[in-house]
């Protein structure tokens, strides 16, 4: 089992970054598949970005080019760079793990946090 610890979220005006950052602790870090996904207030959880253990990266139309994700095996750590924030991005930011193959849904993933709280104000 991987136990997974999110970090970094907080309260930011539209236009500022934050980076979130996932701590992984459990059984390994080398899972095939890496990812966040957020779930806005009132809505279903959705995919964010994803990372596999070889580097290769997919992320959501609506923060490519604003947002990156990078994993540390090393320091057994997920990180979510966010920039250019927008009060659409305001949702709870869960990391999770898994094998895939569908990064994009949930069902690629059976380790998530607890989740962060962001918000992004106007």
């Amino acid at each position: 089992q991987v136990q997974l610890v999110e970090s970094g979220g907080g309260l930011v005006q539209a236009g500022d970054s934050l980076r979130l950052s996932c701590a992984v602790s459990g059984r390994t870090f080398s899972r095939n598949v890496m990812g966040w996904f957020r779930q806005p207030p009132g809505k279903e959880r959705e995919f964010v970005a994803a990372i596999w253990i070889g580097g290769s990266t997919d992320y959501a139309e609506s923060v490519k080019g604003r947002f990156t994700i990078s994993r540390d095996n090393a320091k057994n750590t997920l990180t979510l760079q966010m920039n250019s924030l927008k009060p659409e991005d305001t949702a709870v930011y869960y990391c999770a793990a898994g094998g895939g193959p569908y990064v994009r849904s949930l069902s690629g993933y059976d380790s998530w946090g607890q989740g962060t709280q962001v918000t992004v104000s106007s």
